[in-house]
């Protein structure tokens, strides 16, 4: 492809490059950031790598993050993974490096960067990253290859999601390949704290489903400070309303500390990012994030997700 080897070239060229990728990370984001400083730094070792980022407590069992200092800026090399919009990147000194890259697979409403490869066929940032290396003919070592497939499995569901394809499994097999421990990696991924299986359960409990098959719960800023819970740690039940066989599409509003409601929404097949983006978000058809900022816009979310399912159903 083309456009890999531009990017190439670019990493070539500087002696110093910066990768970010977005707040609040999720395996994905920190898979195809560390991932692709992993392999640059095994190809091109005299090279200078460094990763930037908020360290998030529930992921630094997966990698951690670098300290970069302003200076460090100075003529490089400037990467960003898994961001669609540059709101949401993570550390604002992206802008003050010499050249930048964009990479990601989500759709594309944001164009920056010098260079801007999107896929929005790939699963996952990490599976690009991969076939990035693939295809340019750059080694991974085994730190690279269990970051890459974390991300994978990560924004795949463990391959259950519609996003996952053949190249996809094609390139997971690649990296499973490499000498990780699988089972470890999959067990973490898999665990979660008690307190997350309590929150499962009032998840459930406290879930309100309409007739048409759409979902919704809210979990207030009392409730979490109850728990002892942190927006994060939220985000390890967001898969859950969608094991009930009859709910379609769902909304986990979570309140921030501001009052306003961090929303999760997915879907099993009705396309939803056009209720994101009408809601200060956007996403994947099937797994986005909105903004609301009152009760009100709660259940102007939750009507538009039932109006859509009740439209498809027509």
């Amino acid at each position: 492809m083309p456009i890999f080897q531009n990017i190439l070239e670019k990493i070539k060229t500087y002696d110093t490059i910066i990768i970010h990728r977005h707040m609040r990370p999720d395996p994905d984001a920190l898979g195809s950031q560390v991932g692709l400083k992993e392999i640059i730094q095994h190809n091109f070792p005299t090279k200078t790598v460094k990763a930037v980022g908020f360290d998030e407590p529930t992921l630094t069992w997966l990698t951690q993050m670098d300290k970069v200092s302003d200076e460090d800026y100075s003529d490089a090399l400037v990467i960003v993974t898994d961001t669609a919009n540059q709101p949401r990147i993570d550390d604002n000194r992206y802008t003050t490096g010499a050249f930048l890259i964009k990479i990601d697979h989500h759709p594309n409403d944001d164009v920056y960067g010098d260079i801007c490869h999107v896929d929005t066929s790939a699963s996952s940032a990490s599976e690009i990253i991969t076939d990035f290396a693939f295809s340019t003919g750059l080694s991974l070592n085994a730190q690279a290859a269990r970051l890459l497939y974390a991300g994978i499995i990560g924004d795949t569901g463990r391959f259950l999601y519609p996003s996952t394809t053949a190249k996809t499994m094609s390139i997971a097999s690649q990296l499973r390949q490499y000498d990780f421990d699988f089972s470890a990696l999959a067990r973490q991924m898999d665990s979660f704290p008690y307190k997350i299986a309590k929150l499962q359960g009032y998840v459930y409990d406290h879930l309100e489903v309409d007739d048409c098959g759409v979902a919704r719960v809210i979990l207030t800023q009392s409730f979490m400070k109850e728990q002892g819970l942190t927006d994060a740690e939220t985000s390890a039940i967001v898969g859950a309303p969608g094991r009930i066989d009859n709910v379609e599409a769902w909304a986990i509003f979570v309140e921030q500390a501001d009052g306003h409601f961090r929303v999760r929404l997915r879907s099993k097949s009705a396309i939803i990012n056009g209720i994101a983006k009408r809601h200060d978000g956007g996403g994947h058809p099937l797994a986005s994030g909105a903004n609301s900022y009152s009760l009100e816009e709660n259940d102007q979310i939750y009507q538009e997700l039932k109006d859509l399912l009740m439209s498809k159903s027509i």
